[in-house]
């Protein structure tokens, strides 16, 4: 029998401290949060000090009912949630659910799951801090008292179903803003020179001019210039510089280089960091600290000095910018240097890996890099043409990791060939390609995660749920988009000559990046000009700040939350008496020109759509496509968007009608729906462009089609992707690739998929 009862959040996490502890020890799990507000309005009792009522979860008290069981039988009762207020939370609502005497609790933390840090926890345990209960009590609280009184505002002013969040609320008005900054943006033209020269040896020279022209008239002049001009180099300047280490990673900065490096999202880099962390493999991932302990620096420094030489150690210790970060608490580290490899699944070695090298990198010395400056002057311009390059001499903690933006490993950058002062260079040719200037960028998650951070918004715990939140509300999308093909014009001088041509580039490529929808937009308006201090930057600032303070015993969770309260409440009242229809969800952009009739654009029951006609008119409606705001939508494009659906003409006698659905563009013909291919244009899709897709989609069917069976014409037999296949229904059963498809029968085709419902239920348990 044990004597003692460890209560962690998760299986995995009881595993492996199970692993530590003796048999006077049993290491069980609650599964995460057990108890919570109850979802009516009754949970906080706002006359009497914000008093909140907790409810078990209902698919918890089973767990709650076994816990009581392991808790009678404790003589002591070690509650080990995460060292966070989060955690601290969870420690408290356990207490408190499972009844526990206070001489049997007893409080342990620990930053990673090893048996020394575990150990360590059991000698050194403390109480619960109320302090960080209070904190996340009162964020909870505020959060709540927020999306309950706003929620069903919106559903009044704006549609129903709408809902909105204290923080969420913030997030999704940075997308926005980024948004209409994107199209009020206009664009510039400049002409960006660069030139290539041969020298000896098969060597080439590339430099670019040192400032851009601006219209094609004064590039023409400029190249007419340069006919029979001397190109020589002016100037030589080396310059010796150093590079130094990022800091070992806090949760922000681990999920931003996760973004960029690995392609996560947030919320799967945040999964996989847990899973490492209760795998006892990482420190704790939630931090907003850069610091390490000096053990783990002392761990780094043989691990680099086995590996690299003496000549590589150069250990150091970070300090958080941010006032509110932990100190005490580790930056993102794993808890053994020397291992590397720590997990047979790919995402998660991968992600370990990325934080191995981080970690290192940070106790390794400087790079030492000789940056080369040739300028060249023209003869016959004042304009200089600069060429740079780099040499890495030393490279430090870059033999590690490298901190460039695009997470490429370059060694060398621009290495340039051996110059002199005075040569005279030899020009092959100087070129002038026509430059449009980029709109700001979109934000991809990692990217919103860092925006967040630095205007004090959110915290370590928070960041995932804030990026998943705002996407499963449909309040942001997060998807790639294809670009768009721009010519541009390219002046070439050449053998004394200019050569003008067109080129053509595909631009506005967007990958991962964040979008708003309508919604978005309508509703971040309405809380901008009713509930200012909701989607306020420094006031939600602020609101972070005085959780801290909570959590230090500066301030009285409800103090906090009746000085916000008040105000909010008041607001809440005042906008209630706003008539719904002086909220532009709507706007008219004009009269069709054929029928008179008014053409709108506004907020419909399934999102925002272009409607010719008034309610009283039997309107006709169009969904506006994906890059189409409300906002910024003109009547010529709206009248595009109200010629769908056509009738394009017959074919065999029925007829084709072009529209666009859930699914994309498509052909309906003879009640058979054939999808448009990206490249076509369902606007203006011909006849005989749609015969064409009829006819191949209908070749493709054919070759599919392998076997069918009378008896049974659920089953078939077809050809897909990958090769052949049984599809039963709503399953599709592989077929074995020494087995001859045609040759099965309708028996054969009942074994293969019994066989596969096995293996499932085998790989289940």
């Amino acid at each position: 029998m044990y004597k003692h009862l460890v209560i962690v959040e998760s299986p995995a996490k009881a595993r492996t401290i199970e692993k530590y502890l003796g048999k006077e020890y049993q290491v069980v799990s609650s599964y995460g949060h057990i108890r919570d507000l109850p979802k009516n309005n009754k949970a906080i009792d706002i006359d009497n000090n914000f008093s909140p009522t907790y409810e078990v979860n209902p698919d918890k008290k089973h767990i709650i009912t076994q816990l009581k069981k392991n808790v009678k039988v404790a003589e002591y009762i070690y509650l080990a949630s995460d060292d966070d207020r989060e955690g601290e939370a969870i420690a408290w609502h356990l207490k408190e659910a499972l009844n526990i005497n206070h001489t049997k609790t007893k409080r342990i933390v620990f930053r990673e799951i090893t048996k020394k840090a575990i150990l360590q926890a059991i000698k050194n345990p403390r109480h619960i801090d109320q302090q960080l209960v209070d904190s996340q009590q009162a964020r909870r609280i505020l959060d709540r008292l927020v999306g309950f009184e706003l929620s069903p505002m919106l559903w009044k002013k704006i549609k129903t179903g709408l809902s909105a969040g204290r923080v969420q609320s913030v997030a999704v008005r940075l997308v926005v803003e980024k948004e209409r900054a994107i199209l009020q943006f206009k664009v510039s033209v400049a002409h960006k020179v660069t030139a290539l020269f041969l020298l000896v040896d098969k060597k080439q020279l590339n430099a670019v001019l040192n400032e851009k022209i601006k219209t094609s008239e004064e590039v023409k002049i400029f190249l007419e210039k340069c006919k029979k001009a001397t190109y020589i180099i002016q100037n030589l300047e080396k310059k010796q510089t150093k590079r130094s280490s990022s800091p070992p990673f806090t949760t922000s900065t681990l999920q931003q280089e996760a973004s960029r490096k690995l392609g996560y999202a947030v919320a799967y880099t945040m999964s996989l960091a847990q899973k490492l962390y209760e795998a006892g493999k990482i420190s704790y991932m939630r931090t907003d600290a850069v610091y390490l302990s000096e053990e783990a620096i002392q761990s780094a420094k043989a691990m680099i000095k086995d590996s690299y030489g003496d000549h590589y150690v150069r250990t150091k210790n970070y300090k958080t910018k941010s006032t509110a970060a932990q100190e005490a608490h580790e930056a993102i580290r794993p808890t053994d240097f020397s291992v590397k490899k720590v997990s047979t699944d790919l995402a998660q070695q991968r992600l370990y890996t990325l934080i191995w090298k981080r970690a290192i990198a940070s106790q390794m010395a400087e790079a030492k890099i000789e940056k080369t400056t040739a300028t060249i002057a023209i003869s016959t311009v004042e304009q200089k043409l600069i060429a740079q390059g780099e040499v890495i001499q030393f490279d430090g903690f870059l033999r590690v990791y490298q901190n460039n933006e695009d997470g490429e490993d370059d060694e060398q950058k621009n290495m340039l060939p051996p110059l002199t002062v005075g040569q005279v260079l030899d020009l092959d040719y100087l070129q002038a390609k026509e430059t449009f200037t980029k709109p700001p960028a979109r934000f991809t998650e990692a990217a919103l995660v860092k925006e967040l951070e630095e205007r004090g918004i959110g915290r370590p715990s928070t960041y995932a749920p804030i990026i998943s939140t705002i996407q499963k509300r449909n309040y942001v999308i997060k998807e790639s988009r294809e670009g768009k093909e721009r010519l541009y014009n390219v002046y070439l001088l050449q053998k004394d000559k200019i050569i003008t041509k067109k080129d053509k580039a595909i631009t506005g490529i967007e990958k991962k990046k964040l979008f708003p929808t309508d919604t978005a937009m309508i509703v971040n308006d309405f809380l901008v000009n009713h509930f200012s201090d909701i989607t306020n930057y420094q006031f939600t600032a602020e609101i972070e700040k005085k959780l801290d303070e909570i959590a230090q015993g500066k301030n009285i969770w409800h103090v906090m939350l009746a000085n916000f309260y008040q105000s909010f409440h008041t607001q809440i009242k005042k906008t209630a008496q706003i008539e719904r229809n002086n909220i532009p969800t709507s706007r008219v952009l004009g009269q069709d020109p054929k029928t008179g009739k008014n053409i709108i654009v506004r907020l419909g029951k399934y999102g925002p759509v272009v409607q010719i006609g008034d309610a009283e008119e039997k309107p006709r409606y169009a969904k506006l496509s994906k890059d189409q705001f409300l906002e910024s939508i003109t009547l010529e494009e709206a009248l595009i968007l109200l010629q769908l659906p056509r009738n394009i003409g017959k074919f065999e006698n029925l007829p084709m009608v072009v529209d666009i659905g859930r699914f994309g563009p498509y052909i309906k013909h003879n009640n058979f729906f054939f999808s448009i291919p990206k490249e076509e244009n369902p606007y203006t899709l011909s006849l005989e462009q749609a015969i064409v897709i009829i006819e191949n989609k209908r070749k493709f069917d054919a070759e599919k089609h392998i076997k069918s069976f009378e008896e049974n014409k659920n089953i078939q037999i077809l050809n897909g992707r990958w090769g052949p296949y049984i599809k039963a229904e709503k399953k599709n059963i592989r077929i074995p690739k020494t087995t001859d498809p045609k040759s099965l029968t309708l028996k054969d085709c009942l074994n293969l998929i019994a066989t596969s419902a096995e293996k499932k239920i085998k790989k289940k348990k």
